[in-house]
Order: structure tokens, then sequence, then C-alpha cells
């Protein structure tokens, strides 16, 4: 037995039910294990967070807006103004959390989809084109994400536990 082989193994943990396994090296001794993140995750979390950046852009419009005083109503465009760094901020943290692979992100990031489709479907229709498939592939990108094996394995825990393999 070398000296390297008794500080360290490689474990597969595998969930059958979803098809998916993961290599998973701990030191001897130790009972954390931290699964390889899958890039379905990975490109869920940075699609979450630039839906975020968004938001935060059109917050910076209503706050040019309101200083430049081309507003028609300074209540509504306050009332805007919070509503979009609120958003904003709810949508990033489902994005760090998403990450982490916490399980309540998948319902919040898919309710969020949704509510994207909404406005990216009438705007294609609109014959605003562009625009709306910008609007309309990302949301159909992290909903096919949402669902794969791999992401769902992944996004099996609770706060305070480690990822499920």
């Amino acid at each position: 037995m070398s000296d390297a082989s008794h500080l360290s193994s490689s474990k597969v943990l595998c969930l059958t039910n979803f098809g998916y396994c993961a290599h998973v090296s701990t030191a001897q001794g130790s009972t954390s294990t931290s699964p390889v993140r899958p890039l379905g995750v990975v490109i869920g979390a940075v699609i979450l967070l630039l839906e975020a950046l968004a938001l935060l852009a059109a917050a910076v419009t209503y706050v040019v807006t309101l200083i430049a005083g081309q507003t028609a109503s300074i209540p509504a465009t306050l009332f805007m103004l919070v509503l979009l760094l609120a958003l904003a901020g709810g949508l990033t943290a489902v994005g760090l959390q998403f990450f982490q692979g916490l399980r309540w992100t998948r319902s919040a990031a898919f309710v969020w989809q949704l509510l994207m489709l909404t406005i990216a479907v009438p705007t294609l229709l609109s014959g605003i084109w562009l625009f709306g498939v910008v609007l309309l592939v990302p949301p159909l990108v992290l909903l096919v994400l949402l669902f794969t094996p791999k992401v769902v394995a992944y996004t099996l825990r609770q706060r305070g536990a480690t990822p499920v393999a």
C-alpha cells in the first residue's frame, strides 16, 4: 500500500432514478463529498444571472429618466424602479443558489422563465423579431435544462446539506 493511496479514495455515487453518476474524491476519514457540478447547472445559473443584469439595466434606465425629468408620473416611475430592483435581487439570489444546487431554486427559475415567455411570444408576434428572439431563447434553454436528469439530481438538496450526487 502506497502512502498516497490511504490519503484519498474515489467513489462513484449514483442516482439510478435519474440515470446520473458522479465521481467523488474524498480524503480518508472525511465524510464530505462534493459531486461534479453538471454543465446544465452552470449554464442555468449564468442565464439567471444575465436576466438579473438585464433587469438591473432596465432599472438604470428608470433612474436616468427620473433624473432627466422625462417621466410622466414620478410615483409610477419610482414603483417600477423598486419593482425592477427587487426582481433583480431575487433573481440574483435564485441564480447563485441554483449554482449551489438548492432544491427550491428550480421552481423559482421555472416560474420566472414562464413569465419571460409571456413577454417573448407577444413581442415576436408583434413583429419585433430580434428582441423577441432574445427574450425567447434563454427561457427555452433554461426550461429544458431544469428538467435534465443531471440538473434535477444535482439540485435535490435542502439548505445546509451537501449536494446529492
